[in-house]
């Protein structure tokens, strides 16, 4: 399925879309691979390959109108699409820094708040600070710039994110 999805992607043009460390493109491969590295599964890889399709709060580009969900889900399953929707509508400002305790998620799309489930919140949490330690280590002066914005979030979300993305975002901040 990885190849298929790698495929789309690069008909939607993700691989001439400028992103930290080179092209969009790289950087949702780079995703995958490290949730891959960190143990997740293919719902959640998917979601990682495929996290900015919808577009994010912290990268406007959409490769696909959030409206058009069947798209996205026949080509990676209804699970890793529905953590792709959590992803790309999620406004970070009103969730981002109370996530673990409130569990929800505001969206941004349409303004709705809901409450995660145990089966979203870690994988949701794992690949929030999977895509922000990529464009981490591609961009280190964002990191001298917001050091202590990444602290404070990674360690808010420790209790919810699983004990090897812990680790990993401890060690890329500790350089």
């Amino acid at each position: 399925m990885s190849a298929d999805v790698r495929d789309w992607l690069q008909q939607c043009g993700a691989d001439t879309v400028r992103h930290p460390g080179g092209t969009l493109y790289a950087h949702l491969c780079r995703v995958e691979e490290r949730l891959a590295k960190l143990g997740h599964g293919d719902d959640v890889r998917s979601a990682g390959l495929t996290h900015a399709a919808y577009s994010t709060d912290g990268f406007d580009l959409a490769l696909l109108f959030w409206q058009d969900r069947d798209t996205l889900r026949d080509l990676v399953g209804a699970g890793a699409e529905e953590l792709v929707y959590l992803y790309g509508a999620c406004d970070r400002h009103s969730s981002w820094a109370r996530l673990a305790e409130t569990r929800q998620v505001t969206d941004r799309f349409t303004g709705e708040t809901r409450e995660l489930t145990d089966e979203q919140l870690t994988p949701f949490v794992d690949l929030s600070i999977v895509n922000e330690l990529d464009v981490i280590e591609q961009n280190p002066a964002l990191l001298a710039a917001h050091r202590d914005h990444f602290e404070r979030i990674f360690a808010a979300w420790e209790p919810v994110a699983s004990a090897p993305v812990v680790a990993d975002a401890q060690r890329v901040l500790s350089r």
